[in-house]
């Protein structure tokens, strides 16, 4: 039976490193461990939070209900197809993200290389459809297990079944906090071509001396230097990556705004055209923002607007009155609304 804490701090388990605390709290290593769990008293009367790499969360306050914390390990292939030269591949919810993106990448399997190094777990994944450089889950996505936290009754969602859109899921809507994600299978590629189609892995692959057709390694090395490049290590700096999602607008919208800004980009979206919020911020003048005494406590990154980063001795609040001044500016400044991609609790 697992353990069930109380009042233990959450500080290692946010990439934000906020030091709040869970009144309740406990690892599961199975869909039986987090059955055990959700039938305990405690548990079932309470709010739950489940908890995988901590990498999309902001903690404005303690959590005052119960943090159940996914510890599923395992990687295997399940099935091959000869015919289409694919392979199935099963993950265990607990696996770190990027492990499973060197797993495939060692199993000579592509289809996962632009998605490398994003961090968090592979159960996280498909309840944001995780996307980076061209490419989203839902392109190799088959099937995900999930337990039912009313029942416990373990079901099976497809594709459809999990209404995949721009960062969304059905668990983030319809299906948000009734189930917990056991494991995802995926459909990955033995001789598929890589994509490289987004304009900063062309260039990227060519500053690395990489020519000719590219490796799925050579992609995910090329993924890999970007984001490096770019983003902060959470081990270093708190942050969760991307706070903000990539607005869409029409084409209406878009092409008013290109005449009063013409070094606007934008990508077509069916619909319409997606900008770039990290663009947006910049114009808007807040990266490279500190705030707080001293050095600063918590602000903008530096060479990304779209991470909000934490220094130390910051709260959730104030990082979250940050991004609510910086949705109203970007909405003042271009009319468009900004969205939190993470999960403010």
């Amino acid at each position: 039976m697992p353990l069930l804490e109380q009042h233990v701090s959450l500080r290692p388990y946010n990439t934000f490193g906020l030091d709040v605390r869970a009144r309740y709290f406990a690892r599961f290593g199975s869909a039986d461990e987090l059955r055990a769990l959700l039938a305990l008293p405690e548990v079932q009367a309470a709010d739950k939070l489940i908890l995988g790499g901590g990498s999309n969360v902001l903690f404005t306050q303690d959590f005052a209900g119960a943090v159940l914390k996914n510890e599923i390990r395992g990687l295997e292939i399940i099935a091959e197809d000869g015919g289409d030269d694919t392979a199935l591949v099963r993950a265990g919810a607990g696996e770190g993200w990027h492990g499973l993106v060197e797993y495939a990448l060692g199993q000579g399997l592509s289809g996962l290389e632009n998605l490398s190094l994003i961090p968090g777990t592979v159960g996280a994944a498909p309840l944001q459809n995780i996307g980076a450089y061209g490419a989203e889950l839902r392109d190799t996505f088959e099937r995900l297990e999930a337990v039912e936290i009313a029942t416990g009754a373990l079901r099976s969602f497809g594709a459809a079944e999990c209404g995949f859109g721009y960062r969304e899921s059905v668990f983030k809507n319809a299906l948000k906090n009734r189930f917990v994600v056991t494991a995802v299978v995926l459909r990955l590629h033995r001789r598929a071509r890589p994509n490289v189609q987004y304009g900063a892995l062309q260039d990227t692959l060519a500053e690395l001396g990489i020519t000719g057709e590219p490796t799925p390694h050579d992609v995910s090395r090329a993924v890999v230097h970007i984001r490096r490049s770019k983003l902060p290590d959470p081990a270093e700096t708190g942050n969760a990556g991307s706070f903000f999602k990539n607005p869409e607008v029409s084409q209406r919208k878009f092409d008013e705004l290109k005449a009063q800004h013409p070094g606007l980009p934008g990508y077509p979206v069916p619909g319409g055209v997606k900008v770039p919020a990290g663009w947006l911020i910049e114009q808007a003048g807040w990266k490279g923002l500190r705030r707080g005494p001293g050095a600063g406590t918590h602000g903008v990154h530096e060479r990304q607007a779209l991470v909000l980063v934490h220094h130390g001795g910051a709260t959730g609040q104030d990082l979250r009155q940050l991004a609510e001044e910086i949705i109203q500016s970007v909405r003042q400044q271009f009319g468009i609304e900004l969205h939190p991609e993470v999960n403010i609790l």
